[in-house]
């Protein structure tokens, strides 16, 4: 059965097509089915709000979603609205991962080396609970607490070996793929799970 994914992305890699690329693969597939999703992306409306009406339109797409799939280009791990998509998505619990996209040829013909992996600078840290978790983002090399969303209660108790400790992204488990060299066209159903 299909998925309802919501794509995190920066507006420069849909104004490149490379976003694009992977959010409409599908149409070359025989049904929705086999593509295994349907894209609740926001990004047309989202270009047209304010701060507060941004944070709704967000919040209102991951709605009915289970997972998450972050589009990487160059500066997409630096991206405020990415951070916040990511970090809501994991709160809600929605499956997350990444595709770099940088490998797939843009509006000028050209591909660009993968861009940072945005997991590398979003961090957790449990409480000594397990019951907690603070939010933080790499800033010029620290981890600050995300202000956007810096804390959450966890649905579950978190195992003994994360409690009271900071863990980023990439180290709890969210993979990372690339579009071209992992077969994406013909992987990402699997991906979405």
């Amino acid at each position: 059965m299909a998925k309802r994914v919501f794509f995190s992305f920066h507006y420069r890699d849909v104004i490149d097509f490379r976003a694009n690329v992977v959010r409409q693969h599908w149409v070359a597939k025989t049904d929705r089915e086999e593509s295994g999703y349907f894209d609740a992306s926001v990004w047309e409306e989202a270009k047209k709000t304010n701060d507060l009406g941004l944070t709704r339109l967000i919040n209102g797409a991951l709605e009915n979603t289970t997972v998450t799939c972050v589009l990487v280009g160059s500066e997409t791990y630096a991206r405020p609205w990415v951070r916040y998509e990511i970090i809501k998505s994991v709160c809600r619990g929605n499956r997350v991962f990444a595709i770099h996209i940088n490998q797939i040829k843009g509006k000028d013909q050209k591909t660009k080396t993968n861009g940072p992996n945005p997991f590398d600078y979003l961090a957790l840290k449990y409480s000594a609970d397990g019951k907690m978790v603070e939010v933080f983002a790499a800033e010029g090399g620290q981890w600050i607490a995300y202000e956007k969303l810096p804390s959450y209660a966890l649905k579950n108790t978190a195992a003994e070996h994360k409690r009271g400790k900071l863990f980023k992204l990439s180290g709890l488990g969210y993979k990372n793929y690339c579009w071209s060299a992992d077969d994406g066209y013909n992987s990402f159903a699997d991906w979405v799970g």
